[in-house]
C-alpha cells in the first residue's frame, strides 16, 4: 500500500517540485506539467511584447522556441524526452533525403509506427504502469506535427493545383524547411506538452509576423468584413482573449478540486457498489462522474490555447460585431459539448484539432476506405488500451440507432416550440447519457473493470441500440417504394454514420458532414 502511495509522486521528469507536490497532494508529474504551462503562459507574454519579430529576427525567436520547448520535455519526462527528439529527428531526415514523392508515406510509417511502439510498450511491457501525464503525450501531437508537413510538403512539391482541394492548396508548402524551423514547429515551447497540432504555413507566418495580417486578408478577400487597411493597422491584442480562458481555466481547476476529485471514475466498478446499489443510482453515478471527469480535459486545452493566445498566435479574424476572434487553434467548445442532443454535436465539439488532423491526411487522401481506414488510424494514435476499442466498437450500434430514430421520429416533433423544447430536452439526455455508457471504458482502460460496468448496466444501451436498429430497419426498408436501392444503400450509410463516432471524440465537423449527409 504504501509503495503504491509513493507511486504516485514519482516521475521520470524533475523532482525540484518534489516540495510542492507533496504539500497539495498532487502527483509530481502533474505539478511539473502544469508548473511548465504557467512558466510557458509568462514566457508567451514575453515573446510576444520584447520578441515581437519587428524587434527580434526569425531565428532568435525560432531559437528561443525551441530552446524553452526542449526544457519543457526535460524537466517533465527527463530521458524519456529522447524519445519525442528521435523521432523528429528522423522524420527531419525523412523529408530532406528521401525522394518527394513517398516522403509523406515515410513520415506517417515512422511517426505513428515509433508512436504505436512506445504505446504497446506502455501497455504490455509496462503492464499500465503509466503516470497521468507521461511522454506519449506529446509524442502523440508530435506525431500530428509530423505528419501534417510531410503531407502538405508533397502537396506543394508533387501535385498540380487543380489536384488539390482549396484547403490543400492554401496549405501547401513548396520548399523544404530549414533544420531550425522545421525544430522549431514541431518542439515549440506554445504547443509541446499539449498541443495543439497547427498547420507549418500558420506557424512561420506567425514566427516572421505575418500571422495576423493574412488573417485579415484572408478574411477580406473571402467576405468583406471592411478591413481595409490591415497591413497598416496594429495588431490587435489578445489580452481580453487570454484573460476569458484564464477565468475559464480557474473555474474547471475548482471544479476538479471540489467535484471530480469526490466522483473517481474506479467507483464505478467497486464490487461492493456494484453489487449493493440499485441500478438508477449506479447509472446516475456513471452519468455524473463522467461529467466531471471533462473539466480537466477543459482545463488543459484552454491552457494552451491562452498560451498560444498570448503569444499572438490563434488569430482567426474579426467576428461579426467586429471584434477580434482568437480561435484559430481552439480545441473545444464547451457549450457545444454540453449542450450536445446528438452525437455528431458532440464529436464535432470536442478534440477538434485531432478531428482536423484525420481530415486532413487520411479522409481527405484515401482512394477508397476512407473511413476504415481514418478509424485504424485513429485508433493506432490513441494507443492500445483494450478500453479504447470498447468505446470504438460500442459506438457502431449507438451511432446507428440514433440516425434510425432521428430519422423516423424527429419530423413529428417540429410542429410547435414546445415541442421542439420537450424534443431537444429528452435528446440531450439520451445523448448524454449514452456518451457516458460508450466513453466509460475510455477512461476505465482494462478489459476486466470494463466488463464489470457493462454487467452492472446489464448491457442496457447495446440491447437497446441494436433493438432499434433492427426494427426501424425493417420499417424503413417495408415503407419505401424503392426498397431494392435503399436496401443497398442504407447499411452504407449507417456504416459511415457510425464510423464517425469511431474516432473517439476525434472527428471535426469537416468530414462528419460529408460522412452524414446532415
Amino acid at each position: 500500500m504504501d509503495k503504491q502511495a509513493d507511486a504516485v509522486f514519482k516521475t521520470t521528469g524533475s523532482k525540484w517540485l518534489m516540495p510542492v507536490s507533496e504539500y497539495l497532494g498532487f502527483p509530481l508529474d502533474q505539478v511539473n506539467f502544469l508548473s511548465c504551462q504557467v512558466f510557458a503562459l509568462a514566457a508567451a507574454f514575453w515573446f510576444r511584447l520584447y520578441l515581437n519579430p519587428k524587434h527580434a529576427s526569425p531565428l532568435v525567436r525560432h531559437a528561443v522556441a525551441i530552446l524553452f520547448g526542449t526544457s519543457f520535455l526535460i524537466f517533465c519526462f527527463g530521458w524519456y524526452s529522447a524519445h519525442i527528439l528521435i523521432v523528429v529527428l528522423a522524420n527531419y531526415l525523412i523529408i530532406i533525403k528521401a525522394d518527394i514523392n513517398n516522403v509523406h508515406r515515410y513520415s506517417m510509417v515512422t511517426a505513428v509506427g515509433y508512436l504505436t511502439m512506445c504505446q504497446v510498450s506502455r501497455v504490455f511491457i509496462f503492464n499500465y504502469g503509466i503516470l497521468s501525464t507521461d511522454f506519449s503525450g506529446p509524442l502523440m501531437i508530435v506525431t500530428q506535427k509530423i505528419t501534417t508537413l510531410a503531407f502538405q510538403l508533397h502537396d506543394g512539391m508533387c501535385k498540380k493545383p487543380e489536384q488539390l482541394t482549396s484547403d490543400q492548396k492554401h496549405m501547401s508548402i513548396s520548399e523544404r524547411p530549414s533544420l531550425i524551423e522545421y525544430l522549431s514547429y514541431n518542439l515549440n515551447f506554445l504547443s509541446i506538452l499539449v498541443g495543439p497540432c497547427t498547420n507549418y504555413k500558420d506557424y512561420i507566418d506567425f514566427i516572421e509576423g505575418r500571422h495576423i495580417h493574412n488573417r485579415l486578408r484572408l478574411a477580406h478577400t473571402g467576405v468583406c468584413n471592411g478591413q481595409n487597411g490591415y497591413d497598416m493597422s496594429p495588431d490587435p491584442s489578445p489580452l481580453n482573449a487570454v484573460c476569458q480562458k484564464l477565468l475559464l481555466c480557474c473555474g474547471c481547476m475548482l471544479f476538479f478540486l471540489t467535484v471530480t476529485r469526490s466522483l473517481p471514475i474506479m467507483y464505478n466498478v467497486d464490487p461492493h457498489f456494484v453489487s449493493h446499489a440499485p441500478f438508477l443510482t449506479r447509472l446516475t453515478y456513471a452519468f455524473f462522474s463522467i461529467q466531471a471527469a471533462r473539466p480537466k480535459f477543459y482545463f488543459a486545452w484552454t491552457l494552451a490555447d491562452a498560451v498560444n493566445n498570448a503569444a499572438g498566435y490563434g488569430f482567426m479574424g474579426m467576428d461579426q460585431n467586429g471584434q477580434p476572434s482568437w480561435d484559430l487553434i481552439c480545441n473545444l467548445n464547451i457549450w457545444g459539448i454540453e449542450t450536445a442532443t446528438s452525437f455528431k454535436t458532440f464529436i464535432d465539439n470536442w478534440n477538434i484539432r485531432t478531428g482536423i488532423w484525420l481530415k486532413t491526411v487520411c479522409y481527405d487522401r484515401a482512394p477508397r476506405h476512407q473511413l476504415a481506414l481514418t478509424f485504424i488510424l485513429s485508433a493506432l494514435w490513441h494507443g492500445v488500451y483494450p478500453g479504447y476499442y470498447f468505446t470504438f466498437i460500442t459506438a457502431i450500434p449507438i451511432t446507428m440507432a440514433a440516425r434510425a430514430i432521428r430519422k423516423s421520429a424527429r419530423h413529428y416533433f417540429l410542429g410547435s416550440r414546445s415541442i421542439k423544447l420537450g424534443y431537444d430536452i429528452l435528446t440531450w439526455a439520451a445523448t448524454q447519457l449514452a456518451i457516458c455508457y460508450t466513453v466509460m471504458p475510455f477512461l476505465l482502460l482494462a478489459v476486466e473493470p470494463t466488463i464489470i460496468y457493462y454487467r452492472s448496466m446489464y448491457f442496457h444501451v447495446h440491447i437497446i441500440s441494436i433493438l432499434a436498429v433492427v426494427v426501424l430497419h425493417q420499417k424503413h426498408k417495408s415503407s419505401e417504394p424503392s426498397a431494392t436501392t435503399k436496401t443497398l444503400s442504407s447499411p452504407t450509410t449507417s456504416a459511415s454514420t457510425s464510423c464517425s463516432l469511431y474516432m473517439s471524440q476525434s472527428v471535426k465537423a469537416h468530414f462528419n458532414n460529408n460522412i452524414k449527409g446532415e
